[in-house]
């Protein structure tokens, strides 16, 4: 049975998109719509499938193309790409993986921590404020730095409330997201190799997820709280 993969039509979809971003296009464009977005959801599930040979993830979600424009400046109705989350399972397991698919060389995945909880962002900073030796060492770990380059994601200009503006781990400690990011171009996107691509380097990522699950299934003494 053939690996589903995705595809040059997909893309050049988007591209038609960007350009035609109206519900009258769609419209008249909405059959090809459709069988991309099940030869899509195909290529996902193979991610979902894939992931659980490694990790336990008990769900994943693609979204809609629809955009939200109640409150947003932006009123295209469209979406010119397609993003799928995928979920561990929770409370044990912490973090999560995305894939996005957009043309142009715009395809990226990420995974980590996108919106942590006000009490899970403070146990991690109180985590790296007493000890930031192993988070350092997992992230500049070469097996996963090869894959995913720099710790990324949102972060103070200042420290929190109540944390040391001086402290040898504030660069850590301002931190409001926990992120790595990798990106492709359109030629890998197509090719033959990009989901095992995919999945080896979300597999590179365990460490950091063992760590976060570890700091946010325990108080500060190592005390389980699950």
């Amino acid at each position: 049975m053939t690996t589903p993969k995705f595809s040059q039509e997909l893309l050049d979809f988007f591209r038609k998109l960007e350009k035609n971003n109206n519900r009258d296009w769609f419209a008249e464009n909405k059959n090809q719509f459709k069988l991309n977005e099940t030869k899509a959801k195909a290529v996902f599930k193979t991610v979902f499938e894939e992931l659980n040979k490694h990790d336990i993830v008990d769900s994943f979600k693609v979204f809609r193309i629809y955009r939200d424009v109640r409150f947003s400046k932006n009123k295209l109705p469209y979406k010119t790409h397609f993003g799928a989350s995928f979920h561990r399972k929770k409370p044990e397991l912490r973090g999560g993986y995305y894939l996005h698919i957009q043309p142009n060389d715009q395809s990226f995945i990420a995974t980590g921590f996108w919106e942590p909880s006000k009490d899970d962002l403070l146990r991690v900073r109180r985590e790296f404020e007493q000890d930031d030796t192993e988070i350092r060492a997992i992230i500049h770990a070469k097996p996963l730095k090869s894959v995913w380059g720099e710790f990324q994601g949102d972060e103070l200009k200042t420290s929190p409330r109540n944390f040391d503006k001086d402290h040898s781990a504030i660069d850590l400690i301002r931190k409001k997201q926990f992120l790595f990011t990798k990106t492709y171009t359109d030629k890998e996107v197509i090719s033959d190799m990009f989901i095992d691509d995919v999945n080896t380097s979300f597999r590179a990522i365990r460490p950091f997820f063992d760590y976060m699950s570890d700091v946010l299934n325990t108080n500060l003494n190592g005390e389980s709280i699950i």
